[in-house]
This record gives C-alpha cells, sequence and structure tokens, in this order.
C-alpha cells in the first residue's frame, strides 16, 4: 500500500487502502502466521548455515566493518548517529545482519519449493517481527528521539506519552495515521457538486453536477469497493478522480455504500450485484441513454464482474463497456494478502458471525500490519517518542474513516480466495445465474499498478486474458492506492500505454511506452471515445422519476454506526 502522498502530507505513512485483495481474506490468525514462521526457521541444514554467517556478520561487526550498512531510502537509519557514533553504528548493523540472515530462510524456505501460501504467511510474520525488533521503536535506541527529549528538555517525551494515552484509548492501542480536524466530508473530502438521485436500504447514488456546457450521452458509472468510503475518488479539489472525470464532459454518476451493521449480516454478492443493477437503470433512465459505461475500483470491479457475467446470460447489454483499476479475478498468483487465509475458512467466520460483520476498527488493524513499517512503527516513533502531533492529511482522513464488512459477504469473498472460484465457470450463482467470465465480452480497459503488493500487476493483467471481449490494459507507476488518486500534473508519476495485451504480461510490458503523468490523461480519451456524442448538459439533476434527494455527498458515506 512507499512513497507520501503530497503536501502538506510530507511525512504522512502510505495507507494501505482495504481493497480487494484484502477484502476477502480472513482476519489474520497469530497461530498461523507465526507458525508459518517457525516452520521456515526451523529446519536444521538452514538454520545451521545461517546461525555461522550470522555469527561471522556479528564478530566483524565488533570490528569495525563497514560492509553493513542501511539502504539510503530506511528513513528509520537516517540519522547521522548511525554512521558516526560507533555503538548506534554497531546497533544498526547488528540489527541489519540479524533480519537479512531471516530474510535469508524464508528465500531459502521458497526455492526448496514450500507452498506460496506458507512462504507468504511466513513473510507477513517477519516483516511484523523485524519490524518490531527495530532499535528505532525504543527511546534509548533512537538518536534522534533521544536527541529531541534532550533539546525540549524532556516536553516531547511528555507528549509522547499523551499520544500514547490517547491512542489506547480511541485506536485500539496502534497509533493514530492523522489528525482528522482539518478535514470533514461534504466540505473538502467528497465535495465534488452533486446530488443523491437514488437511495435504498444498501446504497445512495450520486449525479455530479456537470462542469462543461456539453457532456458526453452515455454515462459513467462508477462502482467502488464495499469497504472504505467512496471518497477516496474524491479527495481535496485538484486531487479527485470524480472531478476529473466530470471535467472531461462525462456524465458521472458514482455508488455510495451503507455502512453494514448486525442488522445487514445477510448482505450477498446478489445484494450488491443486484444494486449496481439498480444504478446503471437509473443512470439510463435520468441520461436517456439505452446503456452505460462502468467502472470498477478494487473490490468494486469484482462485484462489477458478478452483474456482468448475469447480464450477460439473460442478453441484456445495458452496459457498453467495463474499465478495472487495482482489481483481482484471479487468486492463483502468490501474494502477500495470503497471509490472511488458510485451508479452513472457519476462524474468519468466526470473527464476522457473532457480530454479523468485520468491524472497520479490526478490519483496519489487519491492514496496518501488512505494511507494519508504514502503518504502525513510522507513525509509533513520530507520535509515541517524538511527541509530534499525527500528520494532516487527506488520505489518512480516508483510510480512518473505515466501514464494516457483512458477515455473508466475507464469507462468499474468503471461498473465492481460497477456491478461485470466479475463474470455474458455474462455482459461483449470483442473480440467479452462474458466473461464467468468459460470457463477458464487452470492451475492457484494465488499470493495474507497478509496486502494487496487495494485487500485483501481474495478477491484474490476467483480467485481460479471463474476458472475452476487446481489452486496453495500462500500467502506472506507484503502489495501490497512490495509483488510483495521483492526478495529472505529478512529474513523479508515470503510466504504460501498449499494444493488444497478449498472454505474457512482461513481453508486453517490454514493448510499453511510457509517459509522464496520471494513467487518468489515459484512461479519459478510451472512455470519451466509447461514450457516444457530444450534448447539451442537464441544467437539472435528476428526473422527475429520480429528481434529487439531497446534495451529495448524501447521507451514508456519513453514517458511522456501531458494528
Amino acid at each position: 500500500m512507499s512513497a507520501s502522498v503530497a503536501s502538506p502530507d510530507e511525512r504522512a505513512p502510505q495507507p494501505v487502502p482495504p481493497p480487494e485483495a484484502a477484502e476477502v481474506v480472513a482476519l489474520p490468525s497469530a497461530r498461523g502466521v507465526a507458525g508459518g514462521l517457525v516452520r521456515a526457521m526451523a529446519r536444521p541444514r538452514p538454520l545451521a548455515r545461517e546461525t555461522v554467517r550470522l555469527g561471522r556478520d556479528f564478530a566483524a561487526i565488533l570490528r569495525g566493518t563497514d560492509r553493513l550498512a542501511p539502504s539510503e531510502h530506511d528513513e528509520r537509519f537516517t540519522d547521522p548517529a548511525w554512521r558516526e557514533h560507533p555503538g548506534y553504528r554497531r546497533l544498526g548493523q547488528a540489527y541489519l545482519a540479524w533480519g537479512s540472515s531471516l530474510a535469508r530462510m524464508v528465500d531459502q524456505y521458497e526455492a526448496e519449493g514450500a507452498d506460496w501460501h506458507a512462504v507468504e504467511r511466513a513473510r507477513f510474520a517477519l516483516h511484523a517481527l523485524t519490524g518490531g525488533m527495530a532499535p528505532t521503536n525504543t527511546l534509548l535506541g533512537n538518536p534522534a528521539a533521544l536527541r529531541r527529549a534532550i533539546d525540549t528538555g524532556g516536553r516531547s517525551v511528555l507528549q509522547g506519552m499523551g499520544h500514547l494515552v490517547e491512542d489506547l484509548r480511541h485506536h485500539g492501542g496502534l497509533p493514530a495515521h492523522t489528525d482528522r480536524a482539518e478535514f470533514a466530508v461534504g466540505r473538502n473530502l467528497g465535495a465534488t457538486r452533486g446530488a443523491v438521485v437514488y437511495r435504498d436500504d444498501v446504497v445512495e447514488l450520486l449525479q455530479y453536477k456537470p462542469s462543461t456546457q456539453q457532456v458526453r450521452q452515455r454515462p459513467l458509472v462508477i462502482v467502488p469497493p464495499p469497504i472504505g468510503r467512496f471518497y477516496f475518488l474524491d479527495l481535496r479539489p485538484g486531487r479527485s478522480f470524480t472531478e476529473y472525470a466530470v471535467g472531461q464532459g462525462l456524465q458521472v454518476f458514482l455508488i455510495s455504500w451503507r455502512n453494514p451493521t448486525r442488522q445487514h449480516a445477510g448482505w450477498t454478492l446478489d445484494t450488491y450485484a443486484e444494486r449496481i443493477r439498480r444504478a446503471i437503470g437509473v443512470a439510463r433512465e435520468i441520461t436517456g441513454s439505452p446503456d452505460v459505461n462502468t467502472m470498477g475500483f478494487c473490490a468494486g470491479g469484482i462485484l462489477l464482474t458478478t452483474l456482468l457475467t448475469h447480464l450477460a446470460a439473460i442478453a441484456d447489454h445495458s452496459v457498453h463497456s467495463a474499465g478495472y483499476a487495482a482489481t483481482l479475478l484471479d487468486f492463483a498468483a502468490p501474494a502477500p494478502i495470503a497471509a490472511f487465509a488458510g485451508r479452513r475458512l472457519g476462524a474468519g467466520r468466526r470473527v464476522s458471525r457473532p457480530r454479523g460483520v468485520i468491524p472497520a476498527r479490526t478490519m483496519q488493524s489487519a491492514f496496518s500490519w501488512i505494511h507494519p513499517d508504514e502503518l504502525v512503527f513510522h507513525s509509533l516513533v513520530h507520535q509515541w517518542l517524538m511527541g509530534e502531533d499525527p500528520p494532516a492529511s487527506d488520505l489518512l482522513a480516508w483510510y480512518a474513516d473505515g466501514t464494516n464488512l457483512p458477515a455473508a459477504l466475507h464469507a462468499q469473498f474468503l471461498q473465492i480466495f481460497r477456491d478461485n472460484s470466479l475463474l470455474r465457470p458455474g462455482a459461483l450463482t449470483v442473480l440467479g445465474t452462474p458466473v461464467d467470465l468468459g460470457e463477458i465480452t464487452l470492451p475492457t480497459l484494465v488499470l493495474a499498478a507497478a509496486d502494487d503488493q496487495l494485487t500485483p500487476w501481474t495478477g491484474c493483467y490476467r483480467t485481460t486474458q479471463l474476458l472475452s471481449g476487446p481489452a486496453t490494459f495500462l500500467l502506472s507507476s506507484g503502489g495501490h492506492l497512490q495509483s488510483l488518486i495521483t492526478p495529472p500534473g505529478n512529474p513523479r508519476a508515470c503510466y504504460w500505454t501498449g499494444g493488444a495485451p497478449e498472454p505474457d504480461p512482461e513481453d508486453w510490458r517490454a514493448a510499453a511506452e511510457r509517459h509522464t503523468g496520471s494513467w487518468w490523461q489515459a484512461w479519459a480519451p478510451w472512455t470519451i471515445a466509447r461514450s457516444g456524442d457530444q450534448v447539451p448538459a442537464p441544467a437539472q439533476l435528476g428526473s422527475g422519476l429520480h429528481p434529487p434527494l439531497q446534495p451529495a455527498p448524501g447521507s451514508y458515506v456519513l453514517d458511522r454506526p456501531p458494528a
């Protein structure tokens, strides 16, 4: 889920969003994850070999070797004391040697043919263990924090203790990622002008006000994931995908999912697919278009896919094209999310059944441990040791604003992940028809991110081979979330375009053309070309049948009921 988000968020950690990869997994079993690491470490020959090597490294460190040094990109060891002070230099080198030794044992475990699920569980535990054991997580082991304590006469220590108490009381014992006080949904988040034009017990449908005099006739219906609020697609002005899409002359509709509680435990794939179908019908009625373009983000792409197979089965042509952003449909490839899933589904279900949902805080805690250095220990050092206030970040404010996941949908996602059910025609049934990806023949655009660890780009690329229609593939720089929200104008961002996707993703990338900027700039002309003729922008939102109910961002995005 990595670079910090743009100013004023320069020291904000990169959040791991709740994407479809995370949504389909069970909550991690500490015993299962730790057991995976123990099995990787407990093999006699690799253990003996690494013990000897580590002993040699420690001896060299004591003699004053310069061979071991932290990466220049590792911000934990940027303080000059790690290079200049003999004690801190040796402490840092010993930590790096120990961590490298454990990592080599896991790599050897993989090389010897261990199941990739077991390897990913071992790596998950390894990252948590080595991250937690970093000397920089303690006051005496962090020269920068110690110097700050001296310079402030101990005030930073007292402030850090205050943050610690606050986090124990209100954040489940994990350090807060951001100060949300500067952001409010409807004021400077989710603030693109629009209206709710449809509402039922599961969704609100937002229609956005055109910002151009002419618009394309065929509307765009955006399907966000059912975990997390929709407004990661509508951050501050200038950082909003929704705002950008409206500015391209598109008629934009976006689903806002309701935050489920215990009484909604029975919501399933059918529940969500049916609401997407209704949203498409409302967008068609309001615009007068016989069909729509669609765009599914993260797990929204999974939900959209199940509906598309149903529409194909009943010869319904109300969807003209489909876009996918950071969506996995094939779960056979190795990925870090395997650390959260085992052969049995009982553990995850035991968590969700008593409450009817997986609570937002529980999910967020699990996601944080996928990248513990960025999402746990980075904040721990800055807030608890250095006494700094959490940074102000629109992206992290969204990340902290989680939602629950219904128990029934959670169980289905677990099954999809464990059994790779989407790839087996008829293994799933949605809205009364079997799911068969090969029956989807409409044009598709598939987006992936080069540094995405949760939904690896080669796995996302597989979608171009699984569906039967003409496919276009885009590859963006960045990780899972940065890639989605990076607007044009960022000189550090880039994306790749290429020809028709062939089976091998590496062949496609080798021949692809690199562009500076945001993938939005390639997505827009692809979508516009499939959006029909230009027509005068409507003077009013909604229609007689579907009048505006309230201004965007609506009420569901503000709903924070207890789990």
